[in-house]
């Protein structure tokens, strides 16, 4: 799993794909956070992508960097503890300014039955699940 981390972090910007009815919708996200040994992203409540997220939990990730690039599908599982929560805000002081722990509005979601691959031109994919 880090190595998944580690790449999310590097390339900063990373794409989350949900579907909307049959649409698929994706969009640019920036948090990939390891709380007690889960990969955590956060959105917030009232945005349509929890919405999407809650309805059909199943995602993908797609981050480029360096002529490389990690594609990880996997189910979102919200965890509704402030400490997850806290924790990502800590992690992101950036986020400060728009979110809390406790403002009703926070989300953070932890990758579960996650399966990455990192791929490039130069090299076989490589599979890891978590």
């Amino acid at each position: 799993m880090q190595k998944a981390v580690d790449f999310l972090k590097n390339a900063e910007v990373y794409y989350l794909a949900t579907v909307d009815g049959d649409q698929p919708r994706v969009r640019p996200f920036g948090t990939a956070h390891v709380f007690e040994g889960k990969l955590y992203i956060q959105t917030g409540k009232v945005k349509d992508v929890s919405k999407q997220i809650h309805k059909n939990p199943k995602v993908e990730i797609c981050a480029f960097k360096d002529g490389a690039w990690l594609r990880i599908a996997a189910e979102l599982v919200e965890d509704d503890r402030r400490e997850a929560r806290q924790s990502m805000l800590d992690a992101y002081p950036s986020l400060q300014g728009m979110y809390s722990a406790d403002d009703g509005n926070t989300e953070v979601f932890y990758l579960k039955n996650a399966t990455a691959t990192f791929s490039s031109f130069t090299a076989a994919p490589e599979t890891i699940t978590f």
